[in-house]
């Protein structure tokens, strides 16, 4: 029964079991995922450090390899995140990890540019669709409000992993010589097998959709049900017949082109991390260690700021200004004297690049569901990453050019402030899209 303010005690309950439950049996499963993702994504980084001289790359040329990464992430993300929608979480998560694990393997057995070219590029192939397919997937299992706390637990698996893999990344490339093995061929063997393994256990163990779990009661799938429908209810939703006709949607085109400042900082940032905390003269191993602490501050932004995003109903600020808080970061990482106080800059860079990014991830759910739901995160994540593939190129050609490390800095920062400038402007256009929509009748499937 309903108290005099109108909530019923018994359906908050039932609410909040069914949220906890959703949250312990699925999020520490997509966690780990993102995990160990994150650490195949990211380990280029640390077996640079001996594979370009065994390749015979230069930096420009380790650079451009590195970030073909991005070019296939960009070319394949959008249809491998409707063909998820269709054949389910289960299956297609399994193919991704399955694959990504085995081409991480075999970048371990490069034996020159072009094979460790083709191998980046099938890496991103491979990998594409999984980071908005989770996003999509999200939709399906948490009403709006916990969305992007739901995304910010979430994220806080690639922290985890930038740590685990600086400590991890340090220590393999001391292996150098084991079995015959040199240390940057134990980095992608050792990264790459457990994707392989957790494949085979998310085909077991991930339901495609809440009404598949055996976990959830028939209330607990009822009560989610009904929330799930009356947001979509309230809200104007687009959902074209073609779910291809999103990418000419203004509202999406303008949130991946504001996207691709979080990736380009974050990529310029924690790709040449650790090249830059090499300078400090520790070994491969120490390295890794200090190179844990910035990952430290960007698991609490992404604990804190969704959150006190979600109690303050506030989404705007709360994207533009860590943004804001990370490009100041960077530039006094450069101006600033004295290592302990520029590495301090970049673990507040870093807490400030990636801790909006839940907030921001909230809005497309706000105006997309179903198959253009999916095709919409796809394309705003696909397009943002080609930040990574800026950074991986024009970041060292600015530094090569100008022989300063402050100009390469000042891109990624103004780059940071293009993009707070970019949050307010999309936020005017959805509220007037909103606007129109609300004034007009239901939104049909176009």
């Amino acid at each position: 029964m309903a108290d005099q303010n109108g909530a019923d005690p018994q359906q908050d309950a039932l609410g909040a079991r069914t949220i906890a439950t959703i949250t312990w049996r699925l999020m520490p499963l997509l966690g780990l995922m993102y995990l160990i993702a994150y650490i195949d994504r990211q380990n280029v980084s640390y077996a640079k450090l001996q594979m370009v001289g065994d390749l015979g790359l230069s930096e420009a040329a380790y650079g451009f390899g590195a970030s073909l990464f991005f070019l296939a992430y960009f070319l394949f993300e959008v249809p491998s995140n409707v063909i998820l929608e269709r054949v389910g979480a289960r299956v297609w998560f399994t193919r991704i990890m399955a694959t990504w694990g085995l081409i991480t393997i075999l970048l371990g057995f490069s034996t020159g540019p072009v094979m460790f070219y083709v191998l980046r590029f099938l890496l991103g192939a491979a990998e594409a669709g999984f980071f908005p397919g989770v996003l999509y997937a999200l939709t399906l299992w948490f009403p709006q409000v916990f969305r992007g706390r739901m995304v910010g637990w979430f994220m806080i698996a690639s922290a985890v992993a930038n740590a685990v893999g600086a400590a991890i990344g340090g220590a393999l490339l001391d292996l150098d010589g084991t079995l015959g093995y040199r240390g940057w061929q134990w980095v992608f063997i050792a990264t790459g097998v457990p994707a392989v393994l957790l494949a085979v256990v998310v085909f077991f163990i991930l339901p495609d959709r809440p009404e598949k779990a055996p976990w959830l009661g028939a209330d607990e799938k009822k009560w989610l049900a009904d929330t799930l429908a009356r947001e979509a209810a309230g809200t104007a939703q687009t959902d074209h017949s073609n779910p291809f006709r999103v990418l000419a949607d203004i509202r999406v085109v303008l949130l991946a082109l504001l996207y691709i400042a979080f990736p380009l900082a974050a990529y310029g940032l924690s790709y040449w991390l650790p090249t830059v905390v090499k300078g400090f003269g520790v070994s491969n191993t120490m390295n890794g260690v200090i190179n844990i602490i910035p990952w430290i501050c960007v698991g609490l932004a992404l604990w804190w700021v969704p959150r006190h995003a979600a109690r303050k109903a506030e989404i705007t600020w709360h994207i533009a200004g860590p943004a804001l808080v990370g490009a100041l970061g960077l530039i006094l990482s450069v101006v600033l004297p004295g290592d302990a106080v520029k590495f301090a800059c970049l673990c507040v860079a870093a807490a400030g690049i990636f801790s909006g990014q839940p907030v921001f991830w909230s809005l497309p759910p706000t105006f997309l569901r179903g198959a253009t739901a999916a095709a919409g995160i796809a394309m705003i994540n696909s397009v943002g990453n080609l930040g990574g593939f800026i950074a991986q190129n024009v970041v060292p050609w600015i530094g090569d050019v100008s022989g300063s490390k402050l100009v390469p800095m000042l891109f990624l920062a103004a780059c940071l402030v293009v993009g707070v400038v970019m949050v307010f402007v999309v936020q005017g256009v959805l509220k007037r899209h909103a606007a129109a929509e609300a004034g007009g009748p239901a939104p049909a499937r176009r």
